[in-house]
């Protein structure tokens, strides 16, 4: 499976989560370190809040493709579990000749 090259963007003009988390953190290091005009303030937790649920989507997408991947391997493997339990050998097929069998 071909890997998603990381862009700066999504095709959606989104930033990746990276540069989002990025954003957030230069954020509030400014809300908690310089003296913003209040109005300033305002205008930065607009941009943390957009930036915030930006990374909060990008986990949730995340957690849902890990979950599925997680499915998906438990699945193949009761699946080769059921197949082992399965003798299909002509060793073993030779021992049921000498067997009694009812039906």
């Amino acid at each position: 499976m071909a890997r998603r090259k990381s862009t700066a963007t999504d095709d959606d003009g989104a930033p990746s989560f990276e540069e989002a988390l990025a954003g957030l953190e230069a954020i509030v290091e400014a809300m908690e370190n310089e003296q913003l005009p209040l109005e300033d303030l305002v205008s930065q937790y607009e941009k943390g809040s957009k930036l915030l649920e930006r990374c909060e989507a990008v986990l949730q997408s995340a957690r849902e493709r890990i979950e599925l991947i997680t499915l998906r391997a438990a699945n193949d493997n009761a699946d080769d579990t059921d197949d082992s339990s399965q003798p299909n050998s002509a060793a073993d097929d030779a021992d049921d000749d000498d067997d009694i069998r009812l039906f």
